[in-house]
């Protein structure tokens, strides 16, 4: 059996290659002379004219925009390693300290709520946790929850309940939860937040529990992956494998150096310890409701918390269609958009954040320069290229690590995981199309709405 050390020097080979073959085929490393032919034989200042040149220019290096997530991935990519496969124990559990696991919920799905309630709690039992509870935040009553479990405390948010700002959705159940008369966790103990169809691991818990134990940090954040049990949409898997990636790489990397959220931070599987949470807060009014987790990341790194990422991963299901895939990123760039446009945070702590999403927004920009690049070209200096050539690589790379990362390769073996990868390259292009729509939707659409995504099928739990 191949070792965790081995494998990871591996997929760094790996990457390394990737990156390789695709400044090769781009030109990136001055082998391809197209565009230095080009520099001899054609001036486009004369051929296009000034405005259009400094267009096609323009229209070129908005890729650049992309290079500070890239080198962050890239870092987290290769200086912590990608497959340690159990996360060992290093504090009693008798001793551990106390954890509150909080799902938040419409109530809108409620068999998959208390099917993945029990779930959650017999691990948590099985592995003989003591020091827990579990908390369900809801909008509507899920009957036959509140008095089924000991460890189980129900919350309804009532209709009535507005917060300070007017925090909505899910922010305003979290600040609900928070409230001195409400809120049962003491300051020191620590809280785990869950989406509803979030499912634990004993790795996750392990991991949770070190966090906890070591107490350094007020915040901590670990891999969710999305191919475990039973797969409903295979595109939008395959396209969520990029997020798998996005975690292992700049997530592990600003978290582990710098212990900072600069470019992301997620609303699942997030540990915070109460009284920290408390101090933050998640009444930060419409604008930081719609990207609550990114919000409150961000308000929490100005007011001077350190983070850490948690090892030991969750598991979630993909959207079941692309519709609801389309609505989940749209919602997403809105949420971002208005975090980094917010005038109650500083511009020096979200500035990596605002690129991040300055370069997300310009891929339809970017989509329509690749066919720019063909009917229009233009030279370029070799660093150019070069810096194309590296984003350009790394990104094709991080999908097909995220298939890596998500399949055990024991699982699948060889033939099978050649074509998750394939399939997962495959979706490129589909993936491209989703994200233009969104992105040109969000921007333009109404922005304080919280589209839920569908978490159950008819017929079918998940």
């Amino acid at each position: 059996m191949v070792s965790t050390r081995n494998k990871h020097l591996l997929h760094v080979g790996l990457l390394f290659s990737v990156i390789l073959v695709f400044q090769w085929a781009g030109g990136g490393l001055g082998m391809n002379n197209y565009e230095r032919v080009d520099i001899e034989v054609l001036n486009p200042w004369e051929f296009y004219g000034v405005f259009p040149t400094m267009i096609l220019y323009g229209l070129r290096m908005l890729i650049l925009l992309a290079l500070p997530t890239v080198i962050f991935n890239i870092l987290g990519l290769i200086f912590f390693n990608a497959f340690e496969e159990r996360v060992d124990l290093k504090v009693s559990l008798v001793l551990a300290p106390f954890i509150c696991i909080r799902v938040v919920t419409r109530g809108e799905f409620p068999d998959l709520v208390k099917k993945n309630v029990a779930r959650n709690l017999n691990l948590c039992l099985k592995m003989g946790l003591q020091n827990f509870m579990m908390e369900v935040v809801t909008d509507r009553m899920i009957p036959g929850l509140a008095h089924k479990y000991s460890r189980v405390r129900v919350m309804v948010v009532p209709p009535c309940y507005a917060t300070k700002t007017g925090a909505l959705f899910k922010a305003r159940a979290l600040q609900y939860c928070l409230e001195p008369d409400i809120n049962k966790v003491f300051q020191q103990d620590w809280i785990v937040h869950l989406d509803e169809e979030t499912i634990l691991t004993e790795n996750a818990i392990r991991g949770i529990l070190n966090f906890a134990h070591d107490g350094k940090h007020m915040f901590g954040q670990g891999l969710i992956t999305y191919s475990n049990d039973n797969i409903v949409n295979w595109w939008t898997t395959l396209a969520d494998s990029f997020r798998i990636a996005d975690v292992m790489g700049k997530l592990r990397a600003q978290l582990y150096i710098f212990r900072s959220p600069y470019f992301l931070w997620k609303g699942s599987y997030i540990v915070a310890q109460c009284g920290a949470e408390q101090r933050v807060s998640f009444d930060n009014g419409p604008d930081g409701s719609i990207a609550e987790d990114c919000y409150f990341g961000i308000k929490a790194y100005s007011q001077g918390y350190s983070f850490n990422f948690i090892e030991g991963e969750m598991w979630e299901k993909s959207p079941f269609t692309i519709w609801d895939f389309m609505q989940q990123r749209k919602r997403w760039i809105q949420g971002i958009y208005l975090v980094v446009h917010s005038k109650a945070l500083s511009w020096h702590k979200k500035i990596f954040l605002a690129i991040s999403l300055y370069s997300w927004m310009a891929l339809p920009l970017n989509t329509c320069n690749v066919l720019l690049t063909s009917i229009a070209p233009i030279p370029c200096y070799p660093i150019v290229n070069f810096t194309c050539g590296l984003i350009g690589g790394t990104n094709l790379y991080m999908l097909m690590f995220g298939v890596i990362k998500s399949f055990a390769f024991h699982r699948l073996g060889a033939k099978k995981m050649i074509m998750c990868v394939a399939g997962a390259i495959f979706t490129v292009p589909f993936n491209i199309l989703v994200e233009n729509i969104a992105i040109i939707w969000g921007l333009f659409g109404k922005k304080h709405q919280f589209y839920v995504v569908n978490k159950e099928l008819k017929g079918r739990r998940i």
